[in-house]
């Protein structure tokens, strides 16, 4: 399949829901089809408490596969950027564990999506939030700028993971990390049919990662102490399929040593 038929079909598939959510009708499910929300990839990632301080509009938006935030360990002043932030969801959800002295950055391609976004950042009162159109692929922001970068269920959806991980690598500050929900394959490749079905694609599976592949791209880039988590085996998938909470980190400058001493 062309990168530029996956990015096209993605983008009018993420525009379409935006649309809807601003309808007040529910997103569709993360597998592809025009249900309402309540799939075993999408459902039930937010306890009642997240919910409660945000806009419903950014709850109804999220097509996510996971809880980035709740398992990044966000700090109060850190710099966050979440990759393809949809809605808003993880974004003002980082803002808020950020605080004032800190900053939640959210990335997105779709024009449709980014104004729900701007919208839903309006209603919380989250003056700590900006929102930048651009492709993960190609990171509108600078060298070493942000602390943590996290991402739900999107980084499957690029064609170009490879180069989606080096530039997570370029913008984190050394000893900065990456928290992001995906979903992952297990126990071997994914079916080339599965990889040529657009909808399954859109559907945040069959652009999934087989894990040891996950490990070495993540390597690759440079970044150490990778670790993938199980956080929901897919059994509809025959066990084929997870969604999975990675962490990895850019590794820290070393100290020059002075004789015993390591001098700052």
């Amino acid at each position: 399949m062309e990168t530029t038929d996956v990015k096209t079909i993605v983008r009018q598939r993420y525009a379409k829901e935006a649309r809807k959510v601003s309808s007040n009708a529910a997103a569709s499910c993360c597998g592809g089809t025009d249900k309402p929300c309540a799939d075993p990839i999408t459902s039930d990632l937010y306890n009642k408490e997240q919910r409660d301080q945000l806009p419903d509009t950014a709850v109804l938006a999220s097509l996510g596969c996971g809880n980035p935030t709740a398992l990044a360990e966000l700090k109060p002043g850190e710099v966050v950027l979440d990759l393809g932030s949809g809605g808003g969801i993880d974004v003002l959800l980082s803002a808020r564990r950020v605080g004032p002295s800190g900053k939640a950055y959210g990335l997105d391609m779709t024009d449709e999506m980014l104004a729900l976004a701007r919208e839903n950042q309006q209603k919380s009162g989250l003056t700590n939030v900006e929102f930048l159109k651009g492709e993960i692929e190609n990171i509108p922001l600078p060298d070493s700028s942000v602390d943590v970068i996290v991402s739900n269920c999107v980084i499957n959806l690029s064609a170009h993971k490879d180069r989606v991980l080096a530039e997570a690598f370029r913008v984190l500050k050394p000893g900065g990390r990456l928290a992001v929900s995906d979903v992952v394959a297990r126990g071997g490749s994914v079916p080339e049919a599965i990889r040529q079905d657009m909808a399954l694609w859109v559907g945040c599976v069959a652009g999934a990662l087989e894990e040891g592949r996950y490990r070495q791209l993540l390597t690759t880039a440079g970044f150490e102490a990778v670790e993938i988590e199980p956080t929901r085996i897919h059994e509809e998938t025959d066990g084929r399929f997870m969604s999975a909470f990675i962490r990895a980190r850019r590794p820290a400058p070393v100290k020059a040593c002075c004789a015993s001493t390591c001098c700052a």
